[in-house]
């Protein structure tokens, strides 16, 4: 584990992802917003991207924690599931089960059930069924006491959806970019899978224009999508947010 303090005091938020850099180019601007309101936030990352085309394992989770000191959140680890041969076991789900139980988020941030990496998309399902697992009173995980997050959010990021709802992150953009750019192994100036990986001027181009897009359909500058299964509630329909007009 890689951990950024010594306690365990429950988490707020938390986000799941399967690589180092997930997190940060999908969601990274809303755990910062987060964090300045004053929650709790964390990230789990389930592998240390060991089969990337650049960088090592090592150097990987040490630009993670860089990350995550920028995002402001409370606690960053990884479970050294192995890279892009993630499963869905009954061993996976139980050790994170015991993850969620320790951690007691009440909301998490998993990705999209629909992705073109088989990381992705398993590391969606792997999360959504153990956090139903960790709520359940007879499961027993040695003396860890059951707890399920209150919200499952997807990152949409990347999905061809429509989100139901975007996060005004205009704010938190340029800080979000340093988090991701904090990973010199994988969009540092290098030859190594250089026809893989553009440069990092290309790389902010395109991160800018999705996230003025999604942006733009709430009125703001950047935005970032999620998407939830269950109905939206609003009890004040004056004070929605986004005008019509």
């Amino acid at each position: 584990m890689l951990d950024l303090a010594d306690d365990f005091q429950p988490l707020d938020i938390l986000a799941m992802a399967a690589h180092p850099d997930d997190v940060e180019q999908t969601c990274g601007g809303t755990l910062l917003k987060m964090a300045e309101q004053g929650y709790r936030t964390g990230i789990l990352d389930f592998t240390a991207g060991e089969l990337g085309s650049r960088g090592t394992p090592e150097l990987r989770l040490a630009e993670a924690q860089r990350a995550a000191k920028i995002l402001g959140v409370a606690w960053r680890g990884n479970l050294r599931f192995p890279d892009a041969r993630l499963e869905n076991s009954l061993p996976a789900r139980m050790t994170l089960v015991g993850e969620l139980r320790r951690l007691r988020p009440r909301v998490v941030i998993i990705p999209y059930w629909e992705a073109r990496h088989p990381d992705h998309y398993r590391a969606g399902e792997l999360a959504y069924e153990s956090c139903f697992l960790a709520g359940l009173s007879k499961l027993d995980e040695g003396e860890s006491v059951p707890h399920r997050p209150l919200k499952v959010i997807y990152s949409s990021m990347y999905a061809a959806v429509t989100p139901s709802f975007v996060v005004d992150i205009s704010r938190q953009f340029d800080r979000r970019m340093e988090a991701l750019l904090a990973y010199q192994s994988q969009y540092g100036e290098q030859t190594a899978g250089e026809s893989l990986f553009p440069g990092q001027a290309e790389i902010r181009d395109r991160l800018a224009s999705i996230a003025r897009y999604f942006g733009n359909l709430i009125g703001a500058k950047y935005g970032e999508p999620f998407v939830v299964k269950e109905m939206l509630r609003v009890d004040d329909i004056v004070s929605m947010g986004v005008r019509t007009f």
